[in-house]
């Protein structure tokens, strides 16, 4: 787990969409995607359910 990813996290859940948090942090979508990516498999649940363009938090 690293800093990157939890930035990454933090803008996702705050702005509720994959491409709103990389223009946010000046990424691309599918840098967002692989933070996300890597940091559920590190902690081994689904942090967010994705719905179309939008996400939401899970439970988890």
């Amino acid at each position: 787990m690293d800093i990157q990813n939890i930035q990454a996290f933090l803008s996702v859940s705050e702005t509720g969409s994959f491409s709103r948090a990389a223009d946010a942090l000046f990424l691309t979508q599918p840098a967002i995607s692989k933070r996300i990516r890597s940091l559920e498999q590190s902690l081994g649940v689904a942090l967010f359910d994705r719905i179309g363009k939008s996400v939401r938090l899970t439970e988890a």
